[in-house]
C-alpha cells in the first residue's frame, strides 16, 4: 500500500503551472503512461504465474516445513518497497533508461511476491477478481479524465486515510483479526478508487506541461504509469481478500 509520488520534482516541473495543455500532447503522454503500466502488469502477472506454479521456485521463497518465508522471500517482499523508494526520491538524477530499468526490475519483484496468492485462492477467483478491478479502475480513470471537479482537496483526504489504512495493517500483523482485516480491506477498495480518479486527473494536468520526445517526459510517464500501477494492485488486492474464493 505504499505509492509513489511526483512531489520531489523541481517547482518548473510540477504540473501547477499556467500552460494551455495541447490536447494532442496530453493522449500522448497518457498513452505512454498506460503502455508502461501494461507493461508491468504483463511482467507482474507473468512472474506471479510462473513462481505460483513451480513448487521449486516457490519453495526458495516460503519454507513449507515451518510455513515461514526464507530469507529470500522476505527479500522478495522487501524489494519493491525499496525500489520505490529510489524511483521517487532518485527521479532527478537517474536517466530516463536507468529509471525504466528499475521500474521493470520493480515490476518483476513484486510479481515474484505476489505469487503467494495461488496459494490461497482459485486460479478462477483470482481471473474474475482481476477483470473486475479492471472494469472499476477503467471507470474511475475515465471518471478522472472527464471530470471538472478539481480532487485536490479529495485526494489529500484519501492520502489521509492511505496512511490510516497502512498503520491499521501493520497493527493487524499483531492482532490477527478478521474483523479488522474484512474493514481494512473494505476502506482500500473506496480509497484506492477514489484515488484512481484522483491520480487520472493530476496525469492528465501533467501531460500539459511536459515537452513531448523529451527524457523528463518520459521519467514522468514512468512515475505516472507506477502511480497507477500502485493503484490497481491494492484495489486488485483488497477486492481479492473481500470476494476470492480461498481454497
Amino acid at each position: 500500500m505504499f505509492r509513489s509520488s511526483l512531489s520531489n520534482l523541481a517547482p518548473e516541473q510540477q504540473f501547477q503551472q499556467t500552460v494551455v495543455a495541447n490536447p494532442d500532447d496530453v493522449r500522448a503522454f497518457l498513452g505512454k503512461v498506460f503502455t508502461y503500466m501494461t507493461l508491468a502488469l504483463a511482467i507482474s502477472g507473468g512472474v506471479a504465474y510462473w513462481f505460483g506454479h513451480d513448487m521449486s521456485l516457490l519453495s526458495r521463497l516460503i519454507n513449507f516445513q515451518t510455513g515461514g518465508m526464507t530469507i529470500l522471500g522476505w527479500v522478495v517482499m522487501l524489494a519493491p518497497l525499496a525500489l520505490v523508494f529510489v524511483m521517487g526520491g532518485m527521479i532527478n538524477r537517474l536517466s530516463g533508461s536507468a529509471l525504466l530499468t528499475v521500474f521493470v526490475a520493480y515490476s518483476a519483484l513484486t510479481g515474484a511476491s505476489l505469487s503467494f496468492i495461488f496459494l490461497a485462492y482459485t486460479a478462477t477467483s483470482i481471473a474474475t477478481v482481476f477483470f473486475v478491478t479492471a472494469a472499476v479502475f477503467g471507470l474511475m480513470a475515465v471518471a478522472g479524465y472527464t471530470t471538472k471537479t478539481d480532487l485536490t482537496k479529495l485526494g489529500s483526504i484519501l492520502f489521509i486515510g492511505l496512511i490510516g489504512i497502512v498503520i491499521a495493517g501493520l497493527v493487524n500483523m499483531f492482532m490477527k483479526s478478521d474483523t479488522m482485516g474484512y474493514v481494512i480491506s473494505v476502506l482500500s477498495v473506496i480509497i484506492f478508487t477514489g484515488l484512481t480518479a484522483y491520480d487520472m486527473q493530476r496525469l492528465k494536468q501533467l501531460g500539459g506541461t511536459v515537452v513531448s520526445g523529451t527524457e523528463m517526459a518520459q521519467k514522468m510517464a514512468l512515475m505516472g504509469a507506477l502511480s497507477l500501477y500502485l493503484d490497481f494492485l491494492n484495489l486488485f488486492l483488497a477486492l481479492l481478500r473481500l470476494f476470492g474464493n480461498r481454497k
